[in-house]
């Protein structure tokens, strides 16, 4: 099951495997030096996720097998533009038309309590250990970076917005001590779990609904037009995590598995002293200091709603019929 990775780079991973002729083709292409290039966009769900998701990808660790100079290939660029394009429509689609002068701080502070199923209380009640083997690779596409793309927005703010913003991301880092940042954390989990902790092992098990909860933090991270979307989903992660997060632990202690649950943990206690700072001093004071990006922070916070709820809705899918949730290998 886990991904044997040939990579002498102690942090990137290898390429994964395509997933339609637009990956096959990119990939091809990203083997060599960079040059100028055309590609048809892809037709497919996965392919175009996955597409997204190396590109993206380039401005994290990269891969071990990519020259670095492709990060800003302007070829490259403008393709990650038309698949951005496309992805923003899906994203419209489906959250829907944001009301001009809805008051941000209400607006989250519903959404952070928005009701539907729950797949926290689910693995609480249910969750074999195979499921949240499951769930933690799912997880491991954005958790091994935890907390990097909602730091592209730290010169993007000024003011309170920022200050707020550097004190979370400060808890999210370790507050100075390596191992307890949270990606670190999440790394132990794995380990726990019996999984291959390593950047990017398990990419070609990862499925599109997945790929999409991390490209969405990402292309609102890389772009600074995104900033107000950006701080409007990091504001909602932090007010609807907590309890989530004691309920994933709870589920690893019903299992036996002491020692996995030290991420979670970290999580309850930092994202109860997280959730007000965020809403208030965070979102709050942005929308105040730049009335204009109030619509895009409730855009960014509702984009998070949408997509959670899509990936959701995928385990508990695939669980209840008693399939796996990941990819076949």
């Amino acid at each position: 099951m886990t991904p044997v990775l040939a990579s002498c780079h102690p942090y990137a991973p290898t390429l994964p495997v395509a997933r339609g002729h637009f990956t096959d083709e990119l990939f091809a292409r990203l083997r060599r030096p960079p040059r100028r290039f055309a590609l048809d966009l892809p037709d497919d769900d996965e392919d175009a996720a996955l597409a997204l998701y190396v590109m993206y990808e380039l401005h994290y660790q990269g891969f071990a097998n990519v020259d670095d100079a492709w990060e800003w290939e302007p070829a490259l660029l403008e393709l990650r533009r038309e698949l951005e394009h496309r992805f923003e429509r899906a994203l419209r689609d489906a959250v829907g038309a944001v009301r001009r002068g809805t008051e941000v701080v209400v607006e989250l502070h519903d959404l952070a309590r928005k009701s539907g199923p729950s797949l926290s209380q689910w693995c609480a009640e249910h969750a074999s250990l195979r499921q949240m083997r499951e769930f933690a690779i799912h997880r491991s596409a954005y958790q091994l970076k935890e907390a990097d793309p909602h730091t592209w927005a730290v010169p993007r703010l000024r003011g309170r917005a920022k200050s707020a913003l550097v004190e979370i991301q400060a808890d999210e880092y370790g507050g100075g001590r390596p191992d307890a940042m949270h990606s670190e954390l999440f790394a132990e989990t794995m380990d726990a779990l019996g999984l291959d902790s390593r950047y990017g092992a398990y990419l070609d098990l990862i499925p599109a609904v997945t790929l999409n909860t991390v490209n969405l933090i990402s292309m609102f991270g890389l772009h600074r037009r995104w900033r107000g979307a950006l701080i409007g989903h990091l504001t909602l992660f932090e007010l609807s995590s907590a309890v989530p997060m004691s309920r994933y632990a709870a589920t690893l202690r019903r299992l036996g598995i002491q020692t996995a649950t030290a991420f979670y943990d970290a999580h309850v206690e930092a994202d109860v002293a997280h959730a007000s700072t965020a809403l208030h001093d965070m979102a709050g004071a942005l929308a105040r200091d730049e009335p204009e990006l109030a619509d895009d922070i409730v855009f960014g916070a509702r984009a998070l709603d949408a997509v959670e709820s899509a990936f959701a809705s995928h385990l508990l899918t695939a669980w209840d019929a008693g399939h796996s949730s990941l990819r076949p290998c």
